[in-house]
């Protein structure tokens, strides 16, 4: 919003109506979609210990499923979901985590998510 005051002196100036930026309707600003991110609350994508699928199958499908998985890291989670029945695979948005959640049950994990409390 842009104003200015028309006259010199102390006070008594005529203030101009007040500029209004619009943005085209259906469109965010970047500042909003800046500020949707930064608020957006993570969540976490829960890996369940179930006693179908063998060890390796859980490792390849964290592996296709999450983005930037290593063998490790899915060996790792799958070894804690095994010997604690849960494991964290990964905190995210909420959008990510809820599709990361429905690929791994797509390939036959038992998955959920559940708000992250702190930050990322």
């Amino acid at each position: 919003m842009t104003m200015s005051a028309r006259g010199q002196g102390k006070g008594g100036g005529v203030l101009e109506k007040p500029v209004i930026e619009r943005t085209t309707p259906g469109r965010e600003s970047e500042f909003d979609l800046r500020k949707s991110k930064k608020m957006a609350p993570p969540y976490r994508v829960m890996l369940h210990n179930d006693n179908y699928n063998k060890r390796e199958y859980v490792v390849q499908v964290l592996m296709k499923v999450i983005p930037g998985m290593t063998v490790d890291t899915a060996v790792n989670i799958m070894q804690e979901a095994h010997y604690n029945g849960l494991a964290v695979v990964i905190i995210c948005a909420q959008a990510d985590a809820e599709e990361h959640c429905m690929q791994l049950r797509g390939n036959g994990l038992l998955s959920s998510i559940e708000p992250a409390s702190g930050g990322c």
